[in-house]
């Protein structure tokens, strides 16, 4: 009995500081939110045409107003797109033929990738871990340069000549830039007329500002006008987009 009475000084200060009152909210310091955008400072840029078009001329120019924008971006991103592919296909080959020159002379697969790197700088760190892969006897793999990846892993495995094999895989890169190219030179023609038939209704309406007719006003001003400017606008998107989809097909290798 007496253990037990002992005890009860410990088991009352223990109920006491789970019964402990809190610091209420209101005096906790606020949180810090960070301040993020919704929309990356750069991409924003794509907005302010629409932004600068809201209090000219009315919600239907500024949605109009960005869905032309969008089309503009989306013809100057593709554009970006196959030029940066076909020149990661003109360094692929490169470093190819380098390495097969560097092959036939006797080098070693090593050799060969670190010279490649010396030759084309812009893929020098995969080429140095392609060649840190190959020393460690790993399995070879790269993004930037999956031929060259996919060859060299070919040819150890199977005992092949790695010159005869990155050899036929820098001709394939080779046809497959030429193709792309020749393609690309042939669709230059309706490439650009569908860019004068986006570009044409635009013309239209300054023309028809230039003569008087003042087609702004009814766009801009009316419930109906800012209807049909809308659908206009996005008429002119989808046809954009669909002409290059049919410009773009198979044009990069």
């Amino acid at each position: 009995m007496p253990p037990l009475i002992s005890a009860w000084p410990f088991l009352c200060a223990g109920t006491g500081i789970l019964c402990w009152p809190t610091t209420p909210n209101r005096l906790l310091p606020a949180p810090r939110i960070p301040l993020r955008l919704p929309i990356p400072p750069r991409q924003s840029l794509w907005l302010a045409p629409a932004a600068i078009a809201l209090p000219l001329g009315g919600i239907g120019a500024a949605i109009a107003t960005a869905l032309l924008t969008l089309a503009v971006r989306q013809e100057w991103r593709s554009r970006k797109e196959t030029a940066e592919t076909l020149t990661r296909a003109e360094r692929t080959s490169t470093v190819l033929r380098t390495m097969v020159s560097e092959l036939r002379a006797g080098a070693h697969p090593v050799t060969a990738a670190e010279a490649a790197a010396d030759a084309v700088p812009e893929l020098a760190a995969e080429l140095h871990n392609l060649s840190t892969a190959a020393r460690l006897d790993g399995t070879l793999e790269s993004p930037a340069l999956p031929a060259l990846a996919q060859s060299w892993n070919l040819a150890r495995h199977h005992g092949l000549p790695i010159a005869d094999a990155l050899d036929a895989t820098r001709r394939d890169v080779d046809a497959e830039v030429a193709f792309a190219r020749r393609l690309h030179a042939k669709m230059a023609g309706p490439r650009m007329s569908a860019i004068v038939l986006t570009v044409l209704p635009v013309g239209c309406l300054a023309m028809g500002q230039l003569v008087g007719a003042n087609p702004l006003a009814v766009l801009t001003e009316t419930l109906i006008g800012q209807a049909f400017l809308v659908t206009g606008a996005a008429l002119l998107w989808a046809g954009a987009a669909w002409s290059r989809a049919l410009t773009n097909r198979k044009a990069t290798p």
